[in-house]
């Protein structure tokens, strides 16, 4: 990249930049000293030479704690998009635990991943990330402060959170700075999607997130998700539901910013054993109330009572295990239930690979990557009608849908499939094929390469489902 930006006189004028290039210059009124070093690579000069890579700088991706063991869509993202060229760097406001880190993989990948709160915690290194912000536009430096204000929750404490991720979004815009990046893509519309929409004019670059539900949908007031909307050059949502439920908040002007890009899963890890089992149930997730495995309990109970040869087990962990066992017990589940804990990837995919159905009774749900896998490995799948859960898993053609909360269909629903093989297998085929057609990780990362190029690079804004970017 050039390191110096040219003096307004020899660059194109900033209302040439926008009418042509749409996303590539922030509207935020900003000095020549603000705006993004990126913006000379637009120049004819600059547009001739041929690209060696996807975009004409770095590109960071962001989210609130990263590695995470339940974020392995996000990992798959990354190795993806790196895979198509891009420079991708990733950032997180905190650290996760050592717990979340299993494998000398994720060590190396947290190793080179900045962390927000570190920088942010050290006097020194913060009062030097907001001098040089004022030092660049007091009046942009001032103006983002008064949008975390204005856009702060209620109350003392939304104000006073806000401030701190204005605090974060100083040092974070630092650090894009220092390193390049052209575009900043956030995961999760929630406490670090605030700060990204914070820190992207502070750096001078597009910005964008992806929304997944339910948590920031559910506090779409809180989380202003009507104001992340208006400021993101592009949302790429996990489902067509996670859509319209973004189109509640945003002025139909808005709604062509809003994509649909799947989660996904790479098929191939998921090729089912040649062998088939019975009656092994698998449950996959965090043990917290919104998992709804309460009920699964009680439904297993029920269908015992007709199939004995039932057993369930749980992978994952949570708060409520404790409580999920002494309940297994008190409803002489016994040694039909099994509690496996954390596992990585390839120890789920051997699980899978051993189960029979796959059992998901959720009471909230974006598009659950868990369910995705299942498919993968050709397993039947049994879930709650809600969110977007229905546009991956087609009721009675690659599993069972059931109402939330319900015990006795979710126990009809595990004879349904258990006491029908021929029927399990081919919904099982009929996942497996859905999933290698719509939710395979490295389709969907191209696809959310294209938007990422669009916003950097501008042109005609893809299509509501993006095209695969080709490099």
């Amino acid at each position: 990249m050039i390191d110096q930006v040219p003096d307004l006189a020899e660059a194109p004028s900033r209302s040439d930049i926008i009418d042509t290039h749409g996303p590539i210059v922030r509207r935020f009124g900003l000095s020549d000293a603000t705006v993004r070093p990126a913006r000379d690579l637009l120049r004819p000069s600059a547009m001739s030479r041929p690209l060696t890579v996807a975009l004409p700088g770095p590109v960071a991706w962001l989210t609130g704690e990263y590695i995470r063991v339940s974020h392995t869509f996000m990992r798959r993202e990354v190795a993806a998009l790196r895979d198509l060229g891009f420079d991708l760097r990733t950032f997180s406001i905190r650290r996760s635990g050592r717990d979340q880190i299993v494998g000398r993989d994720l060590e190396e990948e947290a190793e080179r991943t900045f962390y927000v709160l570190e920088v942010a915690k050290r006097p020194l290194a913060a009062l030097r990330a907001h001098a040089s912000a004022l030092g660049r536009s007091p009046r942009l430096w001032l103006r983002t402060l008064s949008e975390a204000w204005s856009t702060a929750p209620k109350g003392v404490q939304g104000r006073l959170y806000n401030l701190i991720y204005f605090h974060e979004a100083v040092v974070l815009a630092g650090e894009l700075r220092k390193q390049g990046i052209v575009h900043l893509h956030n995961h999760l519309a929630m406490s670090s999607s605030t700060v990204a929409r914070l820190a992207a004019p502070l750096a001078g670059i597009s910005w964008s997130f992806t929304l997944h539900g339910p948590d920031e949908i559910a506090e779409a007031d809180h989380w202003r998700l009507d104001d992340k909307i208006a400021q993101a050059d592009f949302v790429a949502c996990i489902s067509a539901f996670a859509r319209s439920q973004a189109m509640l908040h945003a002025p139909q002007a808005d709604w062509a910013k809003l994509h649909v890009v799947h989660c996904g899963v790479e098929p191939d890890r998921y090729a089912r054993r040649a062998e088939q089992t019975t009656d092994r149930l698998l449950f996959v997730g965090r043990l917290a109330a919104v998992k709804g495995v309460p009920v699964l309990l009680a439904a297993l109970a029920r269908a015992r009572a007709t199939r004995p040869s039932l057993r369930l087990t749980l992978v994952g962990d949570g708060p409520d295990r404790k409580k999920l066992e002494r309940e297994a017990e008190a409803l002489g589940l016994g040694e039909a239930v099994t509690f496996r804990g954390y596992c990585n990837q390839d120890e789920v995919a051997r699980i899978l690979s051993e189960s029979s159905a796959l059992v998901l009774p959720s009471f909230a749900e974006g598009v659950p990557v868990v369910l995705m896998e299942a498919l993968a490995t050709g397993l039947p799948v049994i879930a709650t009608r809600i969110a977007g859960i229905g546009e991956l898993v087609e009721d009675g053609v690659s599993g069972l849908l059931v109402p939330p909360g319900e015990e006795e269909a979710l126990a009809r629903a595990i004879l349904g499939i258990t006491e029908h093989p021929a029927r399990a297998a081919a919904m099982g085929a009929a996942g497996q094929a859905r999933v290698r057609e719509e939710y395979d990780s490295r389709a969907e990362a191209a696809r959310l390469a294209s938007l990422v190029r669009w916003a950097v690079v501008g042109g005609p804004r893809p299509s509501r489902r993006p095209e695969e970017f080709q490099p």
